[in-house]
């Protein structure tokens, strides 16, 4: 079997949300084939599959074990990809659904959040010589344990970019509800553009922003193994199907100075207050978070506001608050800071193109933007390409129409 001839496909939750929609998926999975290409099909839970669980394990348990999590939101993608597979031999093609396990995906053993460690391809490369369509069950693999692990939210791209990358497919096609990448969200600004081709590293710093069209672990797999990566429409014809094509840099993209706005809502801001300022406190603090795999975001440290005392400020996604608040109260305890706080009601409104590196000024006029407009910079982080800032979260889509008529439109 030629390997070149491999296509990845990924298809989210709302593309197999029913019964009619997955037997078009069927239907685009078998045009597909029927142009001489190997498939392999990775399916995320079916519609809200994986909310409803969530949701009954909360009227069970409040705080249910991360290991039984994985046990019981793995069925999710088990039934997305069985239905698949009935709906492409109702059609007349051979398929065969296979969990993670069965895949051989191995990950590590940070239950919920998962990283991938490696891939046997055995069975895989067995199954397409059969000439079998192989659906893969997205978000799972398996522990040394033996324990069922998921990747956490948006696992399913990494699965489908994970496998593109050991398999050295031709493309990872990554249908969802959108046509594409956005300048930024329509919804919010109605003049946002599709755009055609993004490099690796604005895709990159677009995840981390808060864009959700494509889990930012999945973009630094795709950039490490130079897999090219097309996001494209569940619902639009093959043949107008253009979509957004991730890509290695090129002069062109450098271009125009932003590329997109984004914002993130879903951050929460914890700060230690009173902290002893003295060198290794910042180690312990962070140290202790990445002994649990809490990523951490923005940080800023205050100056000291007596003699010896600052406070230190980070921001976390908002999933990791409880965890997060049950750490620093233990470290508070062991540095003998004041107090920890957290505040909610914060977002995360980010610039982002890799033009900005050869583009004088940007960060200037974005924060002069949110100046005019009285929307006040709370935390500031910045990279070659981004720049993020923390504001009220209530003025976050107001940022957003400001900042994209601006740079975008």
């Amino acid at each position: 079997m030629n390997k070149k001839s491999i296509v990845v496909q990924k298809y989210g939750g709302t593309s197999v949300g029913d019964a009619d929609k997955i037997k078009r998926v069927a239907a685009r999975i078998i045009d597909k084939k029927k142009s001489g290409k190997s498939l392999v099909v990775v399916v995320s839970a079916p519609g809200n599959t994986t909310d409803n669980l969530i949701a009954m394990a909360d009227s069970i348990s409040p705080d249910p074990e991360i290991r039984e999590m994985d046990m019981l939101l793995a069925t999710g993608e088990q039934q997305g990809i069985a239905l698949v597979a009935m709906a492409i031999h109702e059609q007349g093609y051979k398929a065969i659904s296979l969990t993670g396990q069965q895949v051989g995906i191995m990950t590590d053993s940070a239950h919920s959040r998962a990283r991938i460690k490696s891939i046997n391809t055995k069975k895989l490369k067995k199954e397409l010589d059969r000439d079998n369509i192989v659906i893969v069950a997205g978000f799972q693999g398996i522990s040394a344990e033996e324990n069922i692990t998921t990747l956490g939210r948006g696992g399913s791209d990494l699965s489908a970019v994970a496998l593109a990358a050991v398999l050295d497919a031709e493309v990872c096609e990554i249908y969802t509800d959108v046509d594409g990448i956005f300048s930024t969200d329509p919804s919010i600004a109605p003049k946002a553009q599709k755009i055609d081709r993004i490099s690796y590293d604005e895709m990159l710093e677009f995840s981390s922003a808060g864009a959700k069209v494509l889990q930012s672990r999945s973009v630094e797999v795709a950039k490490k193994n130079n897999i090219k990566v097309h996001i494209k429409s569940s619902y639009t014809e093959e043949e107008k199907n253009s979509g957004t094509i991730i890509m290695k840099k090129t002069k062109d993209l450098e271009q125009v100075a932003v590329r997109g706005v984004t914002v993130d809502k879903n951050q929460v801001r914890i700060s230690i207050i009173g902290v002893s300022d003295t060198p290794g406190v910042a180690a312990k603090i962070f140290g202790e978070l990445a002994k649990e795999n809490i990523n951490v975001d923005m940080i800023i440290q205050s100056s000291a506001h007596e003699t010896g005392i600052n406070d230190i400020s980070f921001t976390v996604k908002s999933e990791m608050l409880k965890r997060t608040v049950e750490i620093c109260s233990h470290i508070k305890n062991n540095l003998k800071a004041q107090k920890v706080i957290t505040d909610k009601n914060v977002a995360k409104i980010s610039i982002i193109g890799v033009g900005m590196r050869s583009h004088a000024g940007v960060a200037a006029r974005m924060f002069e933007l949110l100046s005019e407009n009285n929307i006040n910079i709370e935390m500031i982080s910045t990279s070659e390409i981004k720049i993020s800032c923390v504001i009220d979260s209530a003025k976050g889509k107001s940022a957003v129409k400001i900042l994209h008529k601006a740079f975008c439109e």
